[in-house]
């Protein structure tokens, strides 16, 4: 995984090539040429790409899992390692380029690239924990790289990369932005942060294989690496995502009170912001955030991330009231759906308080 100095040469040839404008075959040529350069750094100059092993399949490690296994540069079959076993081994079988394990053992042990996407700080932690202290792992293992997909508070991910680079490994912070089906459609957005050299190993799993984009925070080698800027970014952003869901469901029953109707309201949303706003309008309105069984975003997930943005920007002296505000609504989700309460289920909150029911079905 090495770049060489060759490898090096044909990327810098190939960034140049790229730029060409596609106007004859004889171009196309040489931007298909361009392209075989960018795949011998990818995979070296054997022609082989890392091994490869994914750790975590809930809503979102499938879906990137699954485009890894079906597009990603890797050699042999992508490695399933799920707490729930019977996850792992469902999922493998949908696919065709998939193994799954048993063990973190043999993740870690078959792979170059361990890449991990669970739920919370806690997950994360047994996870590291189990490695680390596992015996049948080297404690040599400067050879792989970890990638960790997961959002948790900004120190966990420091204090992740601590224990990989105490036994020599790589450690890679990279959040993902997007729901599931932009995950299973490969068109997340991701945020690697960690040195330079580790990300460039994982660079070619990004964009075209599970991202539409990659918001790159790498930096050099020295002492100003903070993997903790990645997942800074990750629970900020969520921040906005989850307000606006608290905004859509005050307005949607306003709206209903009012005497307009949700109706206009829909109209105006999917012409002035279509996408996954419009989206949620339509779960809230369609009322599948009452019906359904297994959450898209649960309740104690979105919950955690707006407690690490409230910690961050506390640390800062900043108080977060519309923080403050969609925890309450999160927290009235809860005690009518449980922990299977989706963050759309504000909607039936917003409901609830303003004298309706909870659900609208």
């Amino acid at each position: 995984m090495t770049i060489t100095p060759t490898g090096q040469l044909f990327l810098e040839l190939a960034e140049v090539l790229l730029h060409f404008d596609l106007k004859s075959p004889s171009i196309i040529t040489i931007q298909s040429l361009a392209m075989m350069a960018i795949l011998y750094v990818a995979t070296g100059s054997d022609g082989k790409g890392p091994r490869v092993s994914w750790i975590g399949l809930g809503n979102i490690g499938r879906g990137m899992s699954q485009n890894i296994a079906q597009k990603g540069p890797q050699t042999g079959p992508i490695l399933l390692y799920n707490r729930t076993a019977a996850r792992a081994t469902i999922h493998a079988s949908q696919l065709t380029n998939a193994k799954a394990v048993p063990t973190l053992t043999e993740a870690v042990n078959q792979s170059d690239l361990i890449f991990t996407c669970v739920g919370d700080d806690a997950a994360l932690n047994s996870i590291v924990t189990a490695i680390i202290s596992d015996p049948t792992i080297p404690q040599d293992l400067s050879s792989k790289i970890f990638i960790d997909c997961s959002t948790v508070h900004p120190d966990t991910s420091r204090r992740t990369e601590a224990a990989f680079n105490e036994r020599g490994a790589g450690f890679v912070a990279c959040p993902v932005f997007g729901a599931p089906n932009m995950a299973d459609a490969g068109q997340l957005i991701v945020v690697p942060a960690g040195k330079r050299a580790a990300i460039e190993k994982v660079r070619p799993f990004f964009d075209g294989v599970v991202a539409k984009k990659t918001i790159d925070l790498s930096s050099g080698s020295g002492s100003d690496i903070d993997v903790g800027r990645a997942s800074t970014l990750k629970v900020l952003g969520n921040t906005f995502i989850l307000n606006t869901v608290g905004v859509l469901a005050e307005a949607l029953v306003a709206a209903e009170a009012s005497g307009l109707g949700v109706e206009p309201l829909q109209e105006w949303l999917g012409l002035f912001a279509p996408g996954p706003f419009a989206n949620y309008a339509e779960r809230m309105v369609g009322g599948d955030y009452c019906t359904r069984e297994e959450p898209l975003f649960a309740v104690d997930l979105a919950r955690k991330d707006l407690g690490h943005a409230y910690g961050i920007a506390k640390e800062g002296g900043l108080r977060m009231k519309n923080v403050e505000v969609m925890d309450g609504l999160l927290e009235s989700v809860k005690e009518v759906k449980g922990p299977k309460g989706d963050v759309a289920a504000v909607y039936g909150a917003v409901r609830k308080g303003a004298g309706m029911e909870f659900g609208n079905q």
